[in-house]
């Protein structure tokens, strides 16, 4: 036994433990090798697949976005110019309207003192015919009244209705001619 353990004594004394076996690091690089080549040829393209979809994506998204962006953009103009478009055309409409309503009070001041002269017209036509209806009744009465009054005054009876007539008419003509030297 003693022979054993000076036999490993001395095997352990031979090895350096800092510097590997060779076949040891043989195994390690086959193994390095193989483990490499999986990775570089199975792990590695999932990878860049994986990658390269994300950047598709993501840019797409980005060009999506740049539409949408754009999309956005021009419906902001068509409805800006809409608007301005609506705008315009309400006041169109608004001046349209007070050109309108213009001409109709025209129209209604018009009608309205071509209705006042009509019936100032019709009343001034009924006022001279009251006028010449009073006349012909004052006349009429004024004319008793100037008989019956002078007949009274002469102490005769003027019941001859030509002579009646005659004073009546002087008489009148006489208050004419007063009335018109007063107003003149």
């Amino acid at each position: 036994m003693r022979n054993l353990i000076v036999s490993a004594a001395s095997k352990t004394e031979e090895t350096n433990p800092i510097v590997p076996n060779i076949y040891d690091t043989l195994l390690v690089l086959v193994g390095f090798l193989v483990l490499l080549f999986i990775v570089w040829k199975f792990v590695v393209p999932n990878f860049e697949k994986t990658f390269a979809e994300r950047t598709e994506a993501i840019e797409g998204g980005i060009a999506k976005a740049e539409a949408a962006q754009a999309e956005a953009t021009q419906a902001l103009e068509s409805y800006k110019s809409q608007l301005v478009e609506a705008r315009t055309e309400a006041n169109r409409i608004r001046e349209e309207a007070r050109a309108e309503g213009a001409q109709i009070l025209a129209e209604l001041k018009d009608k309205a003192a071509s209705e006042a002269k009509r019936i100032t017209d019709q009343a001034q036509v009924q006022i001279q015919a009251d006028r010449e209806a009073a006349m012909v009744s004052l006349r009429s009465e004024v004319g008793t009244l100037a008989t019956e009054l002078a007949g009274k005054i002469v102490g005769e009876s003027l019941n001859d209705d030509e002579r009646a007539n005659r004073v009546v008419e002087r008489f009148l003509a006489d208050l004419d001619a007063k009335s018109s030297g007063a107003s003149a």
